[in-house]
């Protein structure tokens, strides 16, 4: 099963410009959907991204697709919220929320999805470009391993299911 990264459009855009929506939203959207896509060249994942339909000027639900990315805008007076809820409760385990709204991230891993904080994936981002632009490839090192030392200790179940994720992403 392909790794679905569903992104929670305005909150992530908040937390990479670090200062907010500015004055030209329309342009730091598009600048968004445009690393979206060379995210999922790089790692071939279905990415969707959710918008506010009230910041688009939208009066229906609608979707379309740019480079491979899935764009949703939520309808007039619909928050992104509650479309990224529907996606959780009707496909749950297979999704890796982002998003930094703790009411959604409550919800969704309660449904068993994974979620990622929009500051954590934004800095994957900021190196998936940065790979782009150089050509690097990606190593797989993961973390340091640590000698043990005394008795066994684990992680939580969810705690190592979202590291296991991260490692996809």
């Amino acid at each position: 099963m392909a790794l679905h990264v569903v992104i929670d459009g305005y909150n992530l855009l908040g937390v990479s410009t670090g200062r907010g929506l500015g004055v030209d939203v329309e342009r730091e959207r598009e600048r968004l959907i445009e690393r979206l896509r060379s995210y999922r060249r790089l790692k071939g994942a279905r990415v969707t991204v959710v918008f506010d339909g009230t910041r688009s000027g939208r009066l229906e639900r609608s979707r379309e697709t740019r480079g491979g990315v899935e764009i949703i805008y939520s309808r007039g007076g619909e928050q992104a919220d509650h479309i990224l809820k529907e996606m959780a409760g009707s496909k749950g385990a297979g999704l890796t929320i982002v998003t930094s709204d703790r009411d959604v991230a409550d919800y969704a891993r309660a449904r068993g999805a994974v979620v990622v904080s929009s500051g954590e994936f934004s800095s994957i981002l900021e190196m998936c470009e940065y790979a782009e632009t150089k050509g690097v490839e990606e190593e797989d090192e993961g973390p340091p391993r640590r000698i043990k030392k005394g008795p066994s200790r684990r992680l939580p179940r969810e705690e190592r299911r979202r590291l296991r994720r991260l490692k996809k992403l």
